[in-house]
């Protein structure tokens, strides 16, 4: 039978190769010390329970902590037990030579599109949510379960995506993901073993959705470009799957109109091609009713990918894949390993249902159409010369420069202290587009305390 102290203290794990019993244990000690893997202030294992574990006498084990506290490697106090002493701090570095190329700075203000307010996640709301799921889940919520995710998750979900979105979305169809980059990948996966070797992508997007089919196998030819966007496919594009946004194209900010919304569902009924629609801000409408999603005109043909990421907060990695009856079974069999936590499937399943999600969407939706609007406002009048471009919905606006300015713009951003996006590292390279001039930027980044200093310094940028 185990000694009852065997179970008390912290476990430690340690390599006692050295000579000795007790100069092997020194010497371990010593070293997992001195290189960090044992951190100043960690509270070491009492003596007796060390002793229990190494399976040694335990006054070699008091007699190794003695010496260490005479070298100054640990300390011992009545009541507070043996601790790690701090170390005396490092010698600082060198200054660096005039040659040595110097880093460049941290921006001030951070206005790349893509990002919302992290400052106004809604952290009480989610933290009562979380208290409220987990207390009410059953305990087989936390084993494997199914590999699509959570049955109340993909139920919540399909409520709220056909409230919301008009999405046909019945919880077997849908499948939870490590967000939006997580399903996309799922797909290029997924695609690539049945045999499909592209996937269209729009002239104008972001360069790492690419990099993401590319690397899953697929080309990546640029989908046709004209006066209102994005056109559907022509007959010379070999691609079997397309992924565009087609309620707020990323970055332009256009919707895909009518005739091409029926033009692409005809392309792919016709052709048996698939449409992966990125609906990463849907809920994000200003002065427009919302466009409904593409895949309620044709549910068996489109692959809607939804996420959480700019309603909430990327770092929660929650996404979600509403697929055509055709696709679910392979689809599952290349899950395992890609599906978030249960806790926050839970939370998630929880704030929906609750309705928190849908007030935190219109205090979001509120305070972003207030910053917009002070934007164009600001514009207006201290850069009259550029000409804002789609703001009717979503987290960023599309500033239009005079012509061959753009990296002039670029580079005095900087130098305001600001990061924003050139519009040109968005542009498909492939792409049949002639050159525009502009700068993508994300107004919704900012904490609200530092968005007039933000502005202020992109109207600097811009009249510089």
């Amino acid at each position: 039978m185990a000694k009852p102290w065997a179970t008390y203290g912290v476990d430690l794990h340690l390599d006692r190769s050295g000579p000795g019993l007790r100069r092997g244990l020194t010497d371990a000690l010593r070293a997992a010390v001195r290189t960090g893997r044992l951190a100043p202030g960690t509270r070491l294992p009492a003596s007796r329970s060390l002793a229990v574990d190494l399976g040694v006498a335990r006054n070699t084990v008091a007699e190794v902590y003695g010496d260490l506290v005479a070298e100054g490697w640990l300390t011992a106090r009545q009541g507070s037990g043996t601790r790690v002493a701090e170390q005396p701090p490092a010698a600082p570095a060198p200054p660096p030579s005039p040659s040595r190329r110097r880093e460049p700075s941290r921006p001030a203000y951070d206005l790349i599109p893509g990002t919302p307010e992290l400052a106004s996640f809604p952290r009480d709301q989610w933290l009562r949510a979380a208290r409220r799921a987990l207390a009410a889940a059953p305990d087989r919520a936390l084993g494997y379960g199914d590999p699509r995710g959570l049955a109340t998750l993909r139920t919540a979900l399909a409520g709220y995506l056909a409230r919301a979105r008009g999405v046909h979305a019945d919880p077997d169809r849908i499948v939870v993901c490590a967000g939006f980059l997580g399903g996309l990948g799922l797909l290029a996966d997924v695609l690539r073993r049945r045999g499909e070797r592209a996937i269209a992508t729009e002239s104008y997007g972001l360069p790492h959705h690419r990099d993401l089919i590319r690397r899953g196998g697929c080309a990546t030819p640029a989908l046709p470009w004209g006066e209102h966007g994005t056109r559907p496919p022509h007959d010379g594009l070999r691609a079997g799957a397309v992924l565009l946004t087609p309620s707020h194209q990323f970055p332009m900010g256009g919707v895909l109109r009518p005739e091409d919304r029926t033009a692409l569902t005809a392309w792919a009924r016709d052709t048996g091609g698939l449409i992966l629609e990125d609906d990463y801000d849907g809920e994000f409408r200003y002065d427009r009713q919302s466009v409904g999603a593409l895949q309620g005109l044709a549910p068996d043909h489109v692959v809607y990918l939804g996420t959480a990421s700019k309603s909430l907060a990327p770092g929660l990695r929650l996404g979600w894949l509403v697929l055509p009856p055709s696709l679910v079974e392979e689809t599952v069999a290349a899950l395992p390993g890609r599906v978030p936590g249960v806790l926050d499937q839970l939370t998630l399943a929880e704030f929906l249902t609750s309705g928190g999600y849908d007030r935190h969407v219109r205090a979001a939706r509120l305070r972003y159409r207030r910053r917009r609007d002070a934007l164009v406002t600001a514009l207006a009048e201290r850069a009259p010369d550029v000409r804002v471009t789609g703001i009717a919905a979503g987290l960023h606006a599309v500033l239009r420069l005079p012509p061959g300015t753009e990296q002039s713009v670029h580079r005095a951003a900087a130098w305001h202290g600001l990061a924003v996006g050139a519009l040109s590292s968005f542009r498909h390279p492939e792409a049949d587009v002639p050159p525009q001039d502009a700068v993508v930027v994300g107004y919704g980044t900012p904490p609200d305390h530092a968005w007039a200093g933000a502005l202020d310094a992109l109207c600097g940028a811009l009249g510089s």
